[in-house]
C-alpha cells in the first residue's frame, strides 16, 4: 500500500510518519483491499487546549474513498482516533461485500 504524508502548517516528522505507517500496515494486514492511505497532519489555533492537532486520513480502495477526521491535543491521539474510525467504516464495508 502506497502512503502520502501531507503537512499542513507543520513540521515533517518521521516519529508522526512511522507511526501512522505502523497503524496503517496493521490496517492493510486486515483488509487486503486498500491501495493508498494520504494523511494529512494540521495545526489549527482553538479556544481549546484538547483539540488543534488534526490528522486526516483519506483510505482508496474499490468503491469510494473512506475519510477519517480527528483533532486532539496531540498528534498521536489524533492518528489513533482516525485509525479506529476507518476501521469501523472498513468492518462495515466487508460485511456488505460479504451480504453479497
Amino acid at each position: 500500500m502506497q502512503i502520502i504524508y501531507e503537512y499542513h502548517d507543520v513540521a515533517s516528522s518521521d516519529r508522526l510518519e512511522a507511526m501512522a505507517k505502523q497503524k496503517l500496515d496493521n490496517l492493510k494486514e486486515k483488509y487486503d483491499m486498500l491501495i493508498r492511505a494520504d494523511v494529512f497532519f494540521k495545526e489549527e489555533n482553538t479556544s481549546s487546549d484538547e483539540t488543534g492537532k488534526i490528522c486526516n486520513i483519506r483510505l482508496s480502495l474499490p468503491g469510494p474513498r473512506l475519510f477519517a477526521e480527528s483533532s486532539h491535543d496531540n498528534f498521536e491521539s489524533s492518528i489513533s482516533e482516525s485509525i479506529n474510525e476507518l476501521e469501523r467504516q472498513l468492518r462495515k464495508r466487508k460485511e456488505k461485500i460479504q451480504q453479497h
